[in-house]
């Protein structure tokens, strides 16, 4: 396994060599910005394991049980999640799945050192390692997916993608189901986008779970809501819940709306045009 320190600074000292302002990535060739956009991914990627490592440290140190001495209770905050966004500003979706993530791994590393001090000792055998990895990891499924964040080959995003998108365990779902979909994903999501990794698992999840698509089907249609505002300045705000089908018809139509359009605008006045110059 590569060192993450090491490929983190290899990664900012690529980063740092692209320039120092805008104008400087304004003169770059076109093959080189295409180059330095997947070098700022990768140390975006990196950046992001480390946050996640942080944000795990922070949730175990502010452990209910522990009360008001718990780290974010010291700094007045009534979870880790808050003191994680205030003090990254980042939003409270953001701030959960670091800490989902980064408890994962945290987890995930736990299992892996019992199972490396009871391989080192003469007297376990083959069938108590495996029985001692399922009892320590508190999800053992999802254990592939915290190594995989942690070996550099999946982002944070992508993890919570998986583990938001094929679900838990229940009745007819099985961790050894959820194991061998998750072992299938995991072979094809290099090639995809976080919003890409969660729809192939929770098409994964539904080919699973056949019996539960009406359920969630229904809770969807449920929860669906639309409102429209108009300010004090005249303008129009929206907010909505969407089910998934009405959500991308939406978002299809929007992108149709917004996309640009190639080879200028056509039948055009002139006097419109001078207008929009």
């Amino acid at each position: 396994m590569s060192n993450l320190a090491d490929d983190l600074r290899q990664a900012a000292d690529a980063v740092a060599l692209l320039g120092s302002s805008c104008a400087d990535f304004s003169a770059l060739p076109d093959a080189e910005v295409l180059a330095g956009q997947k070098r700022i991914a990768s140390i975006r990627r990196l950046v992001d394991t480390y946050a996640a490592w942080m944000a795990a440290t922070i949730a175990e140190r502010s452990r209910p049980e522990l009360g008001h001495s718990g780290l974010a209770a010291q700094q007045g905050y009534l979870s880790p999640e808050a003191l994680i966004q205030n003090s990254t500003g980042s939003s409270k979706g953001d701030a959960y799945k670091l800490v989902a993530v980064g408890t994962m791994i945290a987890d995930a590393e736990a299992a892996d050192r019992l199972v490396e001090a009871a391989l080192s000792s003469p007297h376990t055998d083959a069938a108590e390692v495996a029985q001692l990895a399922q009892l320590a990891a508190k999800v053992p499924w999802q254990a592939p997916i915290a190594r995989a964040v942690t070996a550099g080959t999946l982002s944070v995003d992508a993890a919570e993608s998986i583990r938001a998108g094929l679900g838990q365990i229940d009745t007819s779902v099985t961790a050894e189901k959820l194991a061998v979909a998750l072992e299938a994903l995991l072979a094809e999501v290099s090639s995809l986008n976080a919003d890409q990794v969660f729809k192939q698992a929770r098409r994964m999840r539904d080919r699973l779970d056949e019996a539960g698509i009406a359920a969630r089907e229904k809770q969807s249609h449920d929860d669906r809501y639309l409102r429209v505002y108009r300010l004090g300045n005249g303008n129009v705000r929206l907010s909505g819940l969407f089910a998934p089908e009405d959500g991308e018809f939406v978002l299809s139509t929007f992108d149709s709306i917004t996309s640009p359009r190639r080879g200028g605008v056509r039948f055009v006045d002139p006097d419109r045009a001078a207008w929009a110059k």
